[in-house]
């Protein structure tokens, strides 16, 4: 039995019209990402999140000032800080966390953060007073504060 040919009578000439639209078509432009913008929207974000009295330079103006008695059951000022998973609760380690993480890039980057850097070190100052306020009593540490039921829903 003599082997089957086949023949793609048509698929050479699509073949060919698709490569040349192809080669044709303008060149897509790559795509130019705004950095700063990115590092605005990101210190930003961590204004969104905080804790405690605001001060008067907020810029997330819809926010308002939350959680002014934490920690006045254990007779402790712990407000402050940020809030964790989109809840009103704080995590202390999750913030001590990103907290050094941010200085640590304001360390190595923050010459390059044009006019976030002061936001940025705003920042971690936020966070760090509130860390510091968690870690004020010796031989204590408050590593969650909220109510894990009513505040983590």
């Amino acid at each position: 039995m003599a082997p089957k040919s086949f023949s793609f009578p048509g698929i050479f000439p699509a073949l060919l019209a698709s490569s040349l639209a192809l080669l044709l078509l303008p060149t897509p432009i790559i795509a130019v990402h705004d950095y700063h913008d990115a590092l605005r929207k990101s210190i930003l974000f961590f204004e969104g999140q905080r804790s405690g009295k605001l001060p008067p330079d907020q810029r997330v103006k819809w926010r308002r000032d939350s959680a002014l008695r934490d920690g006045s059951t254990a007779g402790v000022d712990l407000t402050g800080g940020y809030y964790d998973a989109g809840d009103n609760v704080k995590f202390g380690f999750p913030m001590a966390f990103t907290t050094t993480l941010l200085a640590w890039s304001i360390i190595d980057f923050g010459r390059n953060m044009g006019p976030e850097l002061k936001n940025a070190v705003k920042a971690v100052k936020w966070s760090t007073d509130y860390l510091l306020k968690a870690t004020a009593k010796p031989g204590v540490v408050y590593v969650q504060v909220g109510d894990a039921y009513s505040d983590h829903s």
